[in-house]
């Protein structure tokens, strides 16, 4: 991807940064140390590749042209790590108006959250209940709500929640599983039996080697034997990767299984692998962008250079040339 040789310890999310990294040398290292003094107004030039905006209306205003394009969408209200009852509410709300607008202006877009956004580290119960109602306000305009996964320690809390509501009959809900993660086939082997809705990843956040696989080889190994399962257990899923030698497996899987483009998806990056994304399109495959925005951008956008130093040198190099 890009010529750059993948780094065998560090991963993405969905496997979403552009670039698989090359080891992070010193200079990669001192310029994400310097990323949180950089002038905001630099940061925000850089991160408006990938951020739809401030508010909801940017958000509109970027899922448009992307439903023109013939993909599919994810809204995103950033944010997560709420520890008051009250920001969690309005959380809950943010997340509400997005499926308002998404029936307003006619989009093809479901909604994403992250459960420490709507309370789990508050009160479990406080994040069920809000997740309840997302969901079934999704489902009166026949959308759909995804939970977005976080570190380990909320991995559990969060296949507890979601298979609780899918037991209350919620089906409006899909969950996401990091194929980072040593006990994610126990997981899928789990959730396919209830038939579950899946997005697949890599995963991000640092974890110990004793939960999680470090090695690049292992991580991707690990990914198409979890589509294979999910595939086998005939089960919807997103396939969250930028990653080229995983998409052309998914391929593979898909002709393997005689699969049509409505039983599964891919999923990018707003703003990340255009070209491939357009490849994708054109060759029949149903594609949704991540489209994130909101005024947690700030924080979203440090987090994505630390993991991709390449992107954080762009912020460092405006700096030294006036943001040009």
């Amino acid at each position: 991807m890009h010529g750059a040789k993948p780094n065998p310890t560090q991963t993405s999310d969905w496997a979403f940064a552009p670039y698989n990294f090359a080891s992070m040398n010193f200079i990669n290292k001192i310029t994400v140390a310097t990323l949180p003094y950089v002038p905001k107004a630099i940061v925000r030039k850089v991160a408006s590749r990938y951020i739809a905006g401030e508010t909801l209306d940017d958000a509109v205003r970027v899922v448009k042209p992307l439903n023109a394009e013939g993909a599919c969408a994810t809204l995103d209200v950033l944010g997560e790590d709420i520890s008051i009852a009250e920001d969690a509410q309005r959380a809950l709300k943010d997340s509400k108006d997005a499926l308002t607008a998404i029936v307003r202006h006619k989009l093809d877009s479901n909604l994403s959250v992250k459960l420490t956004q709507l309370g789990l580290k508050v009160d479990k119960k406080l994040c069920l209940d809000n997740l309840r109602e997302l969901v079934m306000e999704a489902r009166k305009s026949g959308n759909f709500a995804r939970i977005d996964m976080e570190d380990s320690s909320c991995t559990s809390d969060t296949l507890d929640i979601y298979r609780t509501l899918r037991e209350e009959g919620l089906k409006h809900l899909g969950v996401v599983i990091q194929a980072y993660l040593k006990r994610s086939e126990a997981d899928v082997r789990e959730l396919v039996k209830m038939g579950a809705n899946f997005r697949l990843c890599k995963g991000i956040y640092v974890e110990p080697p004793e939960i999680a696989f470090k090695q690049f080889d292992e991580i991707n190994e690990n990914y198409l034997r979890l589509l294979r399962m999910i595939f086998e257990g005939k089960c919807y899923v997103g396939i969250a990767t930028h990653d080229e030698a995983l998409v052309e497996g998914a391929k593979e899987m898909i002709r393997e299984f005689g699969l049509e483009p409505a039983q599964y998806e891919f999923q990018m990056l707003l703003g990340v692998r255009q070209g491939l994304r357009r490849q994708l399109i054109g060759e029949g495959n149903r594609l949704r962008v991540y489209v994130p925005f909101g005024n947690d951008w700030y924080r979203y956008s440090l987090r994505r250079f630390r993991e991709n130093p390449k992107i954080a040198g762009y912020v460092v190099k405006s700096v030294f040339s006036g943001g040009n």
